[in-house]
């Protein structure tokens, strides 16, 4: 299986361990309780569980970076605390330094585990039969370029005796938001018909007659004026102006429809539940929590 960095397969992996971030604990040897340096990151494989953890050595064995497989580990997760099982400075110095751009095959995992088969746990008659009688049986079917994690279950199966935990469960109050119809508005336009007065000055041609008297009136008429003709005639023509009145269509104003959202907190209250750790001992027992 290909291993990730615990970020690269789960990147909300605090979340996932209630808030935790079991990267940042520190590393203690298990034999004298001497601090051995501290996690700086957790190897997983596809399914998701855990491989080895990453340990910064720092000053322990000049800083160096080396693969604790997960069997040789005791997680105490009130102390924040990993325990390396079995660990000594001539292991860490034994074993093939680690880096960022190190690539993780079969052949490099093969190396950090022969170098902890060469420092063995103690264990019972009875577990070195039962990996005895393992290890035979899973060698024939081996795929040369994935590492067999069951071949060495004293390596990377983590017992109930060394990873106890109670896990303890608190409720969230979640706020989403669902958007729903509350209304329609339907904007349209109609005719109406009105009846409207308009005035409009129109000018008439009248004619006027006047007779007057003239100053010489009553003296005699001069020789050779032509005094009596008939069908003289003087005509005039007369004008009226009559109202144009018409419809045309203008244009008298301007709609725009659009939607602006207005923005509200809503404020809720909710009751929510959360389980705390209750330590019971009896006698004279040393408990250190850490709550």
């Amino acid at each position: 299986m290909a291993l990730y960095k615990l970020e690269e397969f789960d990147s909300d992996y605090q979340d996932t361990f209630g808030g935790d971030d079991i990267k940042n604990y520190d590393v203690y040897s298990d034999i004298d309780d001497d601090k051995i340096g501290s996690v700086k990151n957790i190897m997983v494989d596809e399914a998701g569980r855990f491989r080895y953890f990453v340990v910064d050595t720092g000053f322990w064995v000049f800083g160096k970076q080396v693969l604790l497989p997960v069997g040789r580990s005791r997680i105490d997760s009130i102390d924040r605390r990993i325990y390396a099982v079995g660990l000594t400075k001539e292991q860490v110095e034994d074993l093939p330094e680690f880096s960022e751009d190190l690539k993780l095959d079969r052949d490099y995992e093969e190396r950090v585990t022969g170098v902890y088969d060469n420092y063995p746990l103690e264990r019972t008659p009875t577990q070195l039969g039962i990996a005895a009688a393992v290890m035979p049986s899973s060698m024939g079917n081996i795929d040369h370029d994935i590492y067999d994690y069951q071949q060495k279950p004293d390596l990377f199966e983590m017992n109930d005796r060394d990873h106890q935990s109670l896990k303890l469960y608190e409720e969230r109050l979640i706020a989403n938001k669902q958007r729903r119809k509350t209304g329609e508005v339907s904007i349209g336009k109609r005719v109406e018909t009105q009846t409207q007065n308009v005035a409009v000055p129109i000018e008439k041609d009248r004619v006027v007659i006047e007779r007057t008297t003239p100053a010489n009136a009553g003296q005699p008429v001069p020789p050779g004026e032509k005094a009596f003709g008939s069908g003289e005639t003087v005509r005039m023509n007369v004008y009226e102006e009559q109202p144009d009145i018409r419809k045309e269509t203008v244009l008298r104003e301007e709609v725009n429809v659009r939607k602006e959202v207005d923005r509200d907190t809503v404020n809720a209250q909710e009751r929510i539940r959360r389980e705390e750790l209750d330590v019971d001992s009896e006698g004279r027992p040393i408990v250190d929590k850490n709550l």
